[in-house]
Order: C-alpha cells, then structure tokens, then sequence
C-alpha cells in the first residue's frame, strides 16, 4: 500500500521566541520613546531638548531591552542546560526506570500501555535524551531558548519603533507636537498590533486595541506629569 504525500507544515508556534522578542522590543520602543518626548513637550521645554532627550531614551531603552532579554533568556537557557545534564545522567544510571517513565507518559497522553512501551522503545533507540527532553520536560528546538537573537531581536525592533515618535518631532511644529507624536504613535501602535497578532495567527482586533489602549494610558500618564512639573517648576 502506498504512503500518502505529506505535505511540510509551517506551524506559527515556531516563531514564538523571535516574535515575542520583536513584538515587545518595537511597541515599548513607541511607547517608552512616545512617553517621554510627550512628557517633556508638555513642561514646555526648547524643542532641541525634546529632540534630545527621545534620542537619550531611544539608545538607553534599545541597550536596556538587549540587555534584560539576554540576562533573561540566558537564565532560562541555563536551567534548560541544567535540567538536559540532569536527565542525561539519569538516563545513564537507571536507563529502564527512564523507558518506563517515557511510556508512562504516552500512557497518560492516551495510548495504550503496550503500544506506548512499543513507542518509548523506539524513540528511546533513535534518541533517548531528545525524546525525554521533548515529551518529559517540554524543551523543543522550536522552544529552546536564544538569548543572543532575542537581545538582537529586542534593540532593533525597538530603535525601530523608538524611531517613530522621533521622526514626528523633526516633522512637527512646536505648538502641534503634543497632539501630533500622540496621534502617530497610537497610529504606529496599532499597525504594530495588527501585524504582530497577524504573525501570530491571533486575533488583530483584540491585539490592536489592547496595545493602543496602553500606549494611550502611559502617554497621557506622562503627559500629565510633564504638565504638572513644568507648571510648578
């Protein structure tokens, strides 16, 4: 009997570790940027310390997002390297206690006992510490940390997004600045929504009001205090 043609599959699931990374990295890139130049325009400062201070917050907050990915994703790398170590040892002490753990678990996923021992023995022969990994532990290639993409991933994304509010300052006129990088930023906030859940395979509506209502929050949030330090100053 012949085999049935299988077609490749390119399941969105493996873009989660870059895309989370991207998605994070260019909306706090307009958020955190946006805030700031709206911040300090509403205390009325020279329209060159505006310009100044998005650029200050667009390399500080790129070396900050690089900086907290790495840190962050290389200590799940490293509890992944430990957790591997770990099973591999135990593999090597105790090699049939490990297979009957394996099918257990395929056991529990709904295949029959003796089928379940025929599967564990193969993919244990294939690969033991891989099918352990995978199906005892969750670490996959597709959900294996990357620090150094996602820290890559993160400065870009966000200087890209941190460059939007900027270039709406250049653009502006001083009297209309306020209202202008607010309007774009939230415009630019949306796009980012709705490409990102598009990406994903999520619903854009949901993803482009919830990242635009945030945006308008912590711009009105800055805003305001701007507003106030610059009247009391």
């Amino acid at each position: 009997m012949p085999r049935p043609r299988l077609h490749r599959e390119n399941h969105l699931v493996a873009r989660i570790g870059w895309l989370r990374a991207a998605v994070l990295g260019a909306n706090d890139g307009i958020v955190s940027t946006a805030s700031l130049i709206v911040g300090v325009a509403a205390a009325a400062p020279a329209p060159n310390a505006i310009l100044i201070a998005g650029v200050a917050g667009l390399v500080a907050g790129a070396m900050s997002m690089a900086a907290g990915e790495y840190v962050s994703v290389s200590s799940q790398s490293d509890t992944e390297k430990a957790e591997l170590e770990r099973e591999r040892e135990e593999l090597r002490q105790d090699p049939e206690l490990e297979l009957a753990e394996l099918t257990e678990i395929y056991v529990q996923r709904g295949v029959d006992p003796v089928l379940a021992r025929q599967v564990a023995e193969q993919l244990t022969r294939e690969g033991a510490l891989k099918a352990h990994a995978r199906d005892e532990l969750g670490i996959s290639e597709i959900t294996a940390a990357r620090p150094v993409q996602a820290a890559l991933t993160s400065a870009v994304t966000f200087s890209v997004g941190a460059a939007m509010p900027l270039l709406m300052v250049v653009l502006s006129p001083t009297a209309l600045l306020v209202p202008l990088v607010s309007a774009a930023s939230l415009g630019f906030l949306a796009l980012l929504g709705a490409v990102g859940a598009r990406a994903g395979g999520a619903n854009m509506l949901r993803a482009t009001v919830r990242v635009t209502f945030w945006g308008a929050l912590a711009m009105a949030l800055t805003a305001g205090i701007g507003k106030l330090f610059g009247t009391v100053v």
